[in-house]
């Protein structure tokens, strides 16, 4: 794949949310030692910079097809970010305390699409199990609210009842007054 440089520059450093971002050790990829680089999640890019006002990504790593896993090293609160194939590279990286080492663990196993998918046909799954379940609810219930189906009945469900409510308040306070 052949990535724009600029564009991927400008992708790192814009001002929209990230999915996640701080201080984590790397591993050098040819020498032992770690380098404490600030990192920027976006989407299923891993932006690494010398520090957080740095303006160019010192490097990417694309997350497609990764596993994120806990490791033994040197460091304490290490994880490895490793992908498949022979030549493939791991990248070892350090949090600064157990808990940002269990947020960047869960923040970067969910940033593939391949991720995302899975959760989609989860998601659809339940949305049908809903709807099939609602039919026959609405069965037991007919007076109740939609169960499941579009906004506006739901909508227009409620406002009947808030509509019968403020008439009632409505008439209560003009027989009130004198």
């Amino acid at each position: 794949m052949k990535l724009n440089e600029r564009s991927l520059a400008f992708y790192a450093t814009c001002d929209a949310p990230v999915d996640n971002a701080g201080f984590l050790y790397k591993k050098g990829g040819r020498h032992a030692a770690y380098h404490r680089r600030w990192f920027v999640l976006r989407g299923n890019m891993l932006f690494y910079f010398e520090e957080p006002a740095s303006r160019e990504p010192v490097g990417v790593i694309i997350l497609e097809g990764c596993t994120v896993e806990l490791v033994e090293a040197a460091e304490e609160f290490a994880f490895a970010v490793r992908f498949a194939g022979a030549r493939a590279r791991t990248y070892v990286l350090a949090a600064e305390s157990q808990a940002a080492m269990e947020g960047w663990v869960k923040a970067l196993s969910r940033a593939s699409f391949d991720y995302l998918r899975l959760v989609v046909r989860e998601l659809e799954q339940q949305l049908a199990a809903m709807r099939a379940g609602d039919s026959r609810r609405r069965a037991w219930a007919p007076n109740g609210p939609p169960h499941a189906g579009s906004f506006a009945r739901l909508h227009e469900w409620y406002g009947q009842e808030v509509r019968a409510l403020r008439s009632q308040w409505l008439g209560s306070r003009s027989r009130a007054q004198p």
